[in-house]
């Protein structure tokens, strides 16, 4: 799926276009008196416009996790090219054949997994294209984000006092959020988008037992980072 993600990306990239509504281009092969006139007519528009729309995705992020989600966003453009989008996202994943490999070696590796995620982002689109394939011309625009959100994580520090005790521990964290997609434009209120989304916190990682029996740990970074498909509806 990241691979057909990638190949999707590299090709709509061929087609971006980089100049304004209305530009000027001069052709050295006319008369030099004679002028072109290009008008990229943005035939789908944003300006003024609320949406809403959910995806389903995979998470890139994590060694010893596989999971997958989902999240539901809503947004408001108050210009053609800068809008607000709020969205809330939830997962779901097991350890993976890495992570038992590893506690049948008699280690446990420690992991700590997104759970679900509130967030608000700036979003700013300022390019938009169309490709003309299959006889039929399709529009699209490039979106970024970024912004914050509440993260709420479940790890596995647990099984550090006892290996047989899967209970999952609930932490939550605040930390930063961000986007890049493509939202390709099925006619005036639906749209198909696919969305990169990222999500950097810092938390605690936890360790061995210290003598005591206190678990050790240390703050760290983590990260988490989502591909998705989906639908939006614009009024």
């Amino acid at each position: 799926m990241t691979k057909m993600f990638l190949a999707l990306f590299c090709l709509t990239m061929t087609g971006m276009v980089m100049a304004a509504e209305s530009s000027l281009y001069n052709f050295s092969w006319l008369d030099k008196d004679k002028e072109i006139y290009v008008l990229q007519n943005r035939k789908f528009r944003k300006d003024g416009k609320v949406y809403i729309g959910g995806n389903v995705g995979k998470t890139l992020s994590g060694a010893f996790i596989d999971a997958y989600g989902g999240s539901l966003r809503g947004g408001f453009f108050f210009s053609e090219d800068w809008g607000i989008e709020l969205l809330y996202g939830k997962s779901m994943g097991k350890e993976n054949t890495t992570a038992k490999g590893i506690r049948e070696q008699g280690t446990v590796p420690f992991y700590r997994k997104v759970d679900s995620y509130t967030g608000a982002m700036l979003m700013w689109s300022p390019f938009y294209s169309k490709i003309n394939t299959f006889n039929r011309i399709f529009y699209y625009d490039w979106l970024f984000g970024a912004g914050a959100a509440s993260v709420g994580t479940k790890d596995n520090r647990a099984r550090f006092v006892n290996q047989s005790d899967s209970t999952l521990k609930t932490d939550s964290s605040i930390g930063l959020l961000w986007t890049t997609g493509m939202r390709f434009y099925i006619d005036q209120h639906w749209s198909v988008r696919l969305d990169f989304t990222g999500m950097n916190w810092k938390a605690d990682r936890f360790g061995k037992p210290q003598s005591s029996g206190v678990v050790r740990k240390k703050s760290d970074y983590f990260n988490n980072y989502d591909v998705a498909v989906g639908l939006n509806y614009a009024f």
